[in-house]
């Protein structure tokens, strides 16, 4: 299984993606990432492959990728990633910041949240420290 990893620029959390999500999103339409370059290995993408979001230089979320397609506007092509609507909140994990996006194995990509540490009263940013430090 292939994975996708890309900076979500604009938001410093999760909250703040589907805030922005809910904001934005058009009845039936579904949640689209465009970037320039359509992957060579998009078949792998497609098949169990999620795109995982680094905020502030933490990985934190992931969403299942259900179709890439490269479109023409304007007279230039670029590439469409068809998301899951649901949001998958992940173990903190570091990222260094990269320009575009990049491929992530199924070895190194981070573990799912278990529900149990997604409640309000467990703060996402100290998920983060602990994470850092290197207690969870």
């Amino acid at each position: 299984m292939l994975h996708m990893i890309k900076l979500c620029v604009g938001c410093d959390n999760v909250e703040q993606l589907l805030a922005w999500r809910k904001e934005a999103a058009v009845s039936g339409e579904p949640w689209v990432m465009r970037t320039r370059q359509t992957p060579r290995r998009a078949n792998e993408l497609v098949d169990g492959g999620s795109l995982y979001r680094v905020y502030r230089g933490q990985i934190l979320s992931r969403q299942r990728i259900l179709g890439v397609s490269t479109v023409s506007r304007g007279g230039s092509a670029h590439c469409e990633v068809i998301l899951d609507e649901v949001v998958v909140r992940t173990t903190p994990t570091p990222r260094r910041a990269f320009q575009g996006w990049r491929y992530l194995s199924a070895a190194d990509a981070p573990a799912d949240l278990p529900i149990s540490a997604l409640s309000d009263a467990f703060p996402q940013e100290l998920a983060v420290q602990l994470r850092e430090l290197g207690a969870w």
